[in-house]
C-alpha cells in the first residue's frame, strides 16, 4: 500500500457494468521524504478506482496489483489500483 495525493479525476464515456458506482482518480504517489515535509517528489501519477470520494488534494492510501481487485470478490474486475482510505494525518 502506498500514500498519494489526489491531483485530478478521469471522465469516462463508457465503463464496464462490473465497476458501476465509482469513479477514477489521478493520484500522485508520495515518497517518504515528501510525506515527512521535505521537498515534494511525487512519483509518476497513476489512475485509481474510487468509491469513497476524496477531494482534490486529499491524501489517500492506494492498494495496487492483485490486492486492488480484492474488494470486488467474487466479481472479476479489471482494476490495478484502488483508493482504499482517505488519510486524516500521517506520522512518520
Amino acid at each position: 500500500m502506498r500514500i498519494g495525493t489526489v491531483i485530478g479525476n478521469v471522465t469516462l464515456s463508457r465503463r464496464l457494468e462490473n465497476i458501476a458506482g465509482g469513479c477514477f482518480l489521478v493520484v500522485a504517489p508520495q515518497s517518504g521524504e515528501a510525506i515527512r515535509g521535505g521537498a515534494p517528489a511525487p512519483g509518476e501519477p497513476i489512475v485509481a478506482y474510487d468509491e469513497i470520494s476524496p477531494g482534490l488534494g486529499a491524501q489517500v492510501a492506494i492498494s495496487e496489483g492483485r490486492e486492488a481487485a480484492m474488494p470486488f470478490q467474487p466479481r472479476s474486475v479489471p482494476v490495478d489500483a484502488y483508493c482504499a482510505a482517505i488519510l486524516d494525518r500521517v506520522e512518520m
